[in-house]
């Protein structure tokens, strides 16, 4: 790949996922995840692509514009008419969510079976929101290409059930399914001023608009309640200050509006609370203001328990707002942010909140006009950002991104992006000091089609004026990054310094390319940075522009796994294409991608390639053939494998029954063995080494495994490949 600088066009600022096995549910995937990372979810998300199906498997793929670079997982299921997916219900639930995509300009529905028998309920399906095009910025692509639809099933289903989805009439590709028990509709608080007193009609049919400016009117000081129903409204509302606006929860309390809240200032202490407010947005124009909030709510504000979607920014935020909070609420589907601070904010908090799918930066921060102070952003899961950042800080004073969960980004993006790129006068750049603390990044970072080069996991960029803030990254989470980890990078061109950086605490399991990523001149101290799994080298520094200066990696001390440095500066490189030959006696395996047809409660894929024997990968019960798949990062010449099971006495002798399956595309898979029996044994160290004949010669390693004699699963703690 050839280097190429070109600079970057500013972009306008723009679910936890979870691996199932036949259905049933296990931890975040591939894991590690930090303990305090992301939101506090009331359902359970179960991925298609590991439920059964009679559908086609999609993915992975990290492409920018392909259906499964978006996917959570970057993998979905294809359903054709007549197919279905089934999913193994993880917790008691009455409601289910569904992220989907169908091809542009077709519109349909899903049939929905509980436990084999199929409800009078479909749950439809449209591509009227998706297919997005934004040709003005540059390197987008046709992108947004899922949606999400919600069904209330009208019983109660209980850990175990199942649910299948069908198509029908149309293909559906099903990405994920959250499962909810969704409590019944809230009581009306006494005192409140209800929207039905004043008019609205709660059947959606009649424009609710004038209804509800008069609630609001009325109950100043006081509650707005809207009741269970559907609530159209024609125009926004403005004036809004002084007053709670409370619905009967968010699966209850609908409002379809494009456009809710309008205004550039409020006196504030505004309060909005558990109730839907779905749009009609299907393209981005950056002109309208088609979000939930417009402007500004006042200081002192509020909004909590919120479902907002088809809409083009949840809450853009301009004006005062300060100490305003932003919590346990639910972002989709939105044609550009799902939150931006536009500026002047103080003491603002976002914590709490689930974000999927959204049509730029998820979380932004953008100090234009006046510096957003003091501020945070702070446990909060965000998915599937399909054109630019997981969150966002473009510029700004004494700045938190703490304890967040970040998955799935794609094409312009990074997981976190610590950026003085301004787009726009007056910019107030990064100053004080930027905490990133306690974050978890899951397979972020992008090809940039603007530079033709790769973003990192977490990306510090001195776009258009040099770093001066202290930039303190703390005990950070980075999981199959499809790239770097860290990035630092003058945007622009133009080699500004990016500087006062310190990484304490990380652990990198599984680069694709490099660990650190350095293209600008400035500094940072590494300190406790370990890493496993690095495609290509451990550091690539090489400052651009040719003799803008240098940019100084500090050993604090700690550090492991990524001593080495990508030694050509004319290219880049490719993911899994390491500078060292590999050697005989390395273990290709360990680290790697592995994924799996199925898996059971914590013992998930990552466990067989993570060097520990006593953890293990067990797959789904009572479902042969099961299958472990083993990404190596290159293709390789293969010619021993080493399988293994936990060494105690505890786990008795056993023989598997498995075929090796070898692949150099991950699509076309050969058989390289056969299937045969393999002991293994505790009293010899529970170990099997599987010589492979010559000329196997494979990128993706796959054990096909059709019987245990000592469990009704496939189970390996280990598996290592070997050179020789």
């Amino acid at each position: 790949m050839r280097t190429s600088r070109s600079p970057v066009r500013g972009m306008s600022a723009v679910g936890t996922v979870v691996a199932v096995a036949a259905g049933m549910l296990v931890a975040l995937a591939p894991a590690p995840v930090h303990a305090a990372a992301g939101a506090t979810l009331p359902f359970t998300s179960v991925e298609a692509e590991s439920a059964r199906t009679t559908g086609a498997r999609i993915g992975p793929d990290h492409t920018q514009g392909t259906l499964a670079s978006e996917a959570s997982g970057r993998q979905a299921v294809r359903l054709d008419a007549g197919q279905r997916v089934e999913f193994t219900v993880p917790r008691a639930a009455n409601a289910v969510n569904v992220a989907y995509s169908v091809p542009d300009g077709q519109s349909g529905s899903l049939d929905v079976y509980v436990n084999g028998e199929k409800l009078a309920k479909t749950l439809p399906v449209t591509s009227k929101y998706s297919h997005v095009d934004t040709g003005w910025i540059a390197g987008s692509r046709s992108h947004h290409f899922f949606d999400n639809a919600r069904l209330l099933l009208d019983r109660d289903i209980r850990a175990g059930d199942t649910v299948a989805l069908q198509a029908t009439g149309v293909q559906v590709t099903v990405d994920v399914a959250d499962f909810e028990q969704v409590a019944a509709p809230a009581a009306r608080p006494a005192g409140s001023v209800s929207v039905t007193d004043k008019g609205a009609d709660p059947s959606g049919r009649g424009d609710s608009t004038q209804a509800f400016r008069e609630a609001v009117s009325a109950a100043r000081g006081g509650v707005v309640w809207i009741p269970q129903g559907e609530y159209r409204l024609t125009s926004a509302l403005g004036g809004v200050q002084n007053v709670t606006l409370q619905g009967a929860g968010h699966w209850h309390s609908v409002v379809r509006s494009s456009r809710f809240i309008d205004q550039s200032n409020s006196a504030g202490n505004v309060h909005i609370k558990d109730f839907a407010v779905i749009g009609e947005v299907t393209e981005r124009v950056d002109s309208n203001p088609d979000n939930f909030v417009n402007g500004s709510l006042g200081p002192n504000s509020s909004v909590s328990g919120m479902w907002l979607q088809h809409l083009k920014v949840g809450l853009w935020l301009t004006g005062n707002n300060d100490n305003l909070i932003v919590e346990n609420s639910r972002f989709y589907d939105m044609t550009a942010d799902g939150l931006n601070l536009n500026g002047t904010a103080r003491g603002v908090k976002v914590r709490g909140n689930f974000l999927r799918n959204q049509g730029d930066d998820s979380l932004a921060m953008w100090s234009l006009y006046g510096p957003n102070v003091n501020s945070s952003f702070e446990n909060n899961t965000i998915s599937q950002p399909n054109l630019a950042n997981g969150i966002a800080i473009y510029g700004g004073t004494d700045i938190t991104v703490r304890g967040n969960l970040i998955a799935d980004t794609n094409a312009l993006g990074s997981g976190i992006a610590i950026s003085n790129q301004k787009f726009l006068d007056p910019f107030h750049p990064l100053a004080g000091t930027i905490t990133v603390d306690g974050n978890t990044l899951v397979r972020t970072g992008a090809m940039n089609p603007n530079w033709n080069h790769p973003m990192g996991a977490l990306r510090v960029d001195s776009y258009d004026s040099a770093i001066e803030a202290q930039v303190r990254i703390t005990d950070t989470t980075i999981t199959d990054s499809p790239y770097s980890a860290f990035e630092f990078v003058s945007g622009s061109g133009r080699g500004h310094a990016a500087k006062n950086i310190t990484v304490d605490g990380a652990t990198v399991a599984g680069a694709g390319t490099v660990v650190v990523q350095a293209e600008t001149p400035g500094a940072a101290t590494f300190r406790n940075v370990t890493a496993t799994g690095v495609g290509a080298a451990g550091t690539y520094n090489c400052p651009y522009p040719a003799g803008s200066g240098t940019f100084t990696l500090t050993d604090g001390g700690g550090n492991s796994g990524w001593d080495s440095t990508w030694s050509d500066c004319s290219t880049w490189p490719d993911p899994g294409a390491g500078n060292p030959d590999p050697g005989p006696d390395r273990n290709l395996a360990r680290g790697r991608t592995a994924t799996a047809t199925g898996s059971q409660d914590v013992y998930t894929p990552a466990k067989a390639v993570d060097g520990d024997a006593h953890t293990y990968w067990e797959s789904a019960n009572h479902a042969f053939p099961q299958a472990l798949t083993v990404d190596l990062g290159s293709r390789l010449a293969v010619r021993r494998l080493v399988l293994k099971l936990p060494p105690q006495p505890a786990w008795q002798t056993r023989t598997q029954t498995l075929a090796v399956q070898g692949s150099t595309d991950g699509s076309a898979y050969t058989t390289v063995l056969a299937a045969q029996e393999y002991r293994f044994d505790p009293a010899t160290g529970n170990t099997v080494t599987v010589p492979l004949p010559d000329g196997t010669d494979l990128r993706h390693l796959r054990l096909r495994v059709t019987g245990n004699t000592g469990w009704p699963a496939a189970q390996f703690s280990e598996v290592e490949a070997y050179l020789s």
